[in-house]
């Protein structure tokens, strides 16, 4: 089944109770969570005492998305303010085998991601481990980002290594994900898509879902 993973830095944080409840009515299940540090990437957002606070509002799976440097100082710290899945970056983290296992460890499911000029393919080592592939689709750092296109081969190879080799990871979608190409994106492979203002932009957010998932289911 084909789902959409809403993320919150294009949500009204002011507003977030009630745009958490809107989203679940609408049929949502995950909730895209962007951590960024400054460091790894040019802009700083939210940790682990807002995830905590969010987990009290909502239960919906918490996609939580690592874009910070040195990934595995604060794995324990997102499982214990309730993050289900954690998303890493090729590029941050030394020792990549360790922390998704580490991440394991912690009771959630592992993610790995990289940035739009790295190759897929240098993930091969890790993906018998990875519970979801994160393909970054715009440089991360900030929302409202046009698509890369280059990113549509990146899931074709993602969905036909998984394929041939009876891997059970995700693959997931970030950046730029819009009604005019997620019919296209979804083709190519992706079955999770992060989607910001397409869904908290000035429309209502149901009709911004309602139209999205019309395209990919």
């Amino acid at each position: 089944m084909k789902e959409l993973s809403p993320s919150i830095l294009s949500a009204e944080l002011s507003n977030i109770k009630q745009q958490l409840e809107q989203v679940k009515a609408a049929g949502i299940k995950y909730l895209h969570i962007d951590v960024m540090d400054g460091l790894f990437v040019p802009n700083i957002t939210i940790g682990q005492p807002y995830i905590k606070s969010l987990r009290k509002l909502s239960d919906l799976i918490f996609d939580v998305h690592l874009m910070i440097e040195k990934p595995e100082r604060y794995i324990e710290s997102f499982a214990e303010a309730g993050a289900d899945i954690l998303t890493i970056h090729y590029e941050a983290c030394t020792h990549l085998d360790r922390a998704l296992h580490q991440i394991k460890d912690n009771g959630m499911k592992a993610g790995v991601t990289i940035n739009p000029s790295t190759p897929i393919n240098i993930l091969s080592e890790v993906l018998p481990i990875a519970d979801l592939v994160l393909v970054m689709s715009v440089n991360p750092g900030f929302g409202g980002q046009s698509f890369i296109e280059n990113s549509v081969s990146k899931l074709e190879w993602l969905k036909e290594v998984r394929q041939k080799e009876n891997y059970n990871y995700i693959i997931e979608v970030d950046g730029g994900v819009k009604t005019s190409n997620i019919e296209k994106i979804s083709n190519a492979g992706a079955e999770l898509f992060v989607a910001g203002s397409a869904v908290f932009n000035d429309k209502d957010i149901k009709e911004n879902i309602d139209g999205l998932y019309k395209k990919i289911r």
